[in-house]
């Protein structure tokens, strides 16, 4: 079989183009981010007696949290354990979970949603008051939490921002797009350049100064031109991070779900989802013939894990010729008052799931990877953390569980919080880092990375694909110039590229098929590449790419 090598991506930038900041602002701690990760990190820091600002890129509630429909896997039902719970989690990930952060997660995981309830979220219950538990994917037991039947998201963004809201010792700053990491003399995190868009004193290009920083930021759906991720999911903490000279690794495992609604031919931004907790109430998937293709594929048919269930869908479509297969959910009961959101989404696309089949597609979820941490979250770079899905904890692996992102939020942003209270050095002043010459994305460039990250880097993946799409994201890259005036949307379109040449460069090195990193030249799954991919952004602004064993920790103590 011909292997095809992809060219490595050079060129791009370390700083992104921006004036000096104007004005800035001064807190322990500064979080990036204002989902699940950010809001919590932010609540364990003041808990801790620490100041605090969280900068967000839009709104307080427009980052991923509050789209997540499922729910929050714990396990809170005797009859089953944490260690089921592990397994569940480990075999989802094939092979490249990390043993001890998955053992943190379930074993922390039920106090930790425990919390969130006494913070004020209200869970589903049963008439006695008892927690519903639901199942999904991959789960060998019902540990599902849920709210609002499929509105889990918005109960907890809206729990967590009511908190935050409530504390005058968090200065919450919305419309604020961060852009670089400043540092001190000694090369430890100091604060980060962002620009606002706003009135009076925080407006334009500032400075925040911390005593550290925590990234927040969450995914990089938006690399592709189809995902269920909102519109502020451009990767920037993953960019931000590489510039810094953080590491990444396990960036080509990118979920994705396997039943988005289709909408359409050419329909490109954010999808609706359709959970699979729909599929874990009794609703299976049908081919254009009506058949239920899921029953000879896997022992748990519909609610096997993600990777699973999309690729056989990208089989159907890809044998039949198809855009979408069919969600039947006729026979779910009281399914417009168990899944009032999706039930809504259907209805605004003219389906009702309670007497129509449901038309669903594969699309870009979940970043399985992102900066490397350890089990404090903290980064490679010293006074740098990372939470949430921009960080790459271990507990994924090669393909995340269904409904362990909320709970992997909440868990390591108290760890987090714990370690800001245990070791936050004084505060040092920051270094103006020398100008490098750098240039934007014009922003009329993204739609050639989203378009090439669809087509060559997408549920299915080849050597020549892949070659051509690191080829294309590298004369992008080699086209940056100062022509580009600074703003939101060269910034945006920057980091999406760098995020995409370092997704492309790794799915490009990983020369086996392995949870959702699917190589249709390389179709088996082998123990040589049992392996982490980490990923750094050198100082002449090329990726390179190391192999690390499982279990071998790359953050060294500060």
């Amino acid at each position: 079989m011909t292997t095809v090598a992809a060219a490595p991506v050079t060129g791009l930038p370390l700083r992104l183009s921006a004036p000096e900041p104007g004005w800035e602002l001064t807190a322990d701690v500064c979080v990036v981010g204002s989902g699940v990760a950010g809001l919590c990190v932010a609540l364990h820091a003041r808990a801790a007696g620490l100041s605090v600002a969280v900068v967000t890129k839009v709104r307080a509630d427009a980052g991923s949290t509050r789209w997540a429909q499922g729910g929050i896997a714990a396990v809170l039902d005797p009859t089953d354990s944490p260690e089921a719970h592990a397994r569940d989690t480990e075999v989802a990930g094939v092979g490249l979970c990390e043993t001890a952060a998955v053992d943190v997660l379930v074993h922390e995981g039920p106090g930790r949603l425990r919390q969130l309830i006494e913070w004020g979220a209200a869970f589903d219950r049963d008439p006695s008051g008892r927690l519903l538990l639901t199942r999904e994917g991959g789960h060998s037991a019902d540990r599902i939490v849920h709210a609002g039947g499929d509105a889990t998201g918005s109960e907890v963004q809206r729990t967590l921002q009511d908190a935050v809201r409530a504390d005058p010792l968090v200065t919450l700053v919305e419309h604020a797009m961060v852009l670089d990491l400043l540092t001190d003399a000694d090369g430890r995190a100091a604060g980060v350049t962002l620009h606002v868009l706003g009135e009076g004193s925080a407006d334009g290009v500032g400075a925040v100064r911390a005593r550290a920083v925590v990234l927040a930021t969450g995914g990089m759906g938006q690399v592709y031109a189809a995902t269920t991720n909102p519109s502020v999911s451009t990767g920037d903490g993953v960019a931000l991070g590489l510039r810094a000279g953080a590491v990444a690794t396990d960036l080509e495992f990118v979920q994705f779900h396997p039943t988005s609604l289709w909408l359409g031919p050419g329909v490109r931004g954010q999808q609706p989802l359709v959970s699979e907790a729909l599929r874990g109430e009794g609703a299976v998937l049908r081919d254009g013939t009506g058949e239920r293709f899921m029953l000879g594929v896997h022992p748990m048919a519909e609610l096997a894990p993600r990777d699973v269930v999309a690729k056989a869908i990208t089989g159907v479509q890809l044998r039949d010729g198809v855009p979408h297969v069919w969600l039947d959910a006729r026979e779910v009961p009281r399914v417009a008052e168990r899944f009032p959101t999706i039930t809504a989404s259907c209805r605004s696309a003219g389906i009702d799931p309670a007497t129509d089949l449901v038309p669903v597609t594969p699309a870009a979820h979940y970043a399985s990877g992102g900066l490397v941490t350890d089990l404090a979250g903290r980064t490679t770079v010293p006074g740098l953390y990372a939470c949430g899905e921009v960080a790459c904890t271990g507990v994924h692996g090669a393909n995340r569980l269904a409904s362990n992102s909320l709970l992997e939020g909440l868990v390591f942003a108290a760890r987090i919080g714990a370690e800001l209270a245990r070791a936050l050095p004084p505060a040092m002043p920051a270094v103006v880092a020398p100008a490098v010459p750098s240039g934007l994305l014009d922003p009329a460039g993204r739609r050639e990375v989203t378009d090439t990250m669809s087509a060559r880097v997408g549920a299915l993946r080849s050597g020549a694909g892949l070659a051509e799409a690191t080829g294309r994201l590298a004369a992008l890259a080699a086209g940056l110039g100062p022509e580009v005036p600074p703003g939101v949307a060269g910034w945006e379109a920057t980091d999406l590229l760098t995020v995409a040449a370092a997704l492309a460069t790794a799915a490009a090195a990983r020369e086996e098929t392995r949870g959702c990193h699917w190589r249709e030249d390389h179709p088996g799954t082998e123990e040589a590449w049992r392996v982490h991919l980490d990923l750094r952004l050198d100082r002449d602004g090329a990726l390179t790419v190391a192999r690390r064993p499982v279990g071998t920790p790359v953050v060294p103590p500060w």
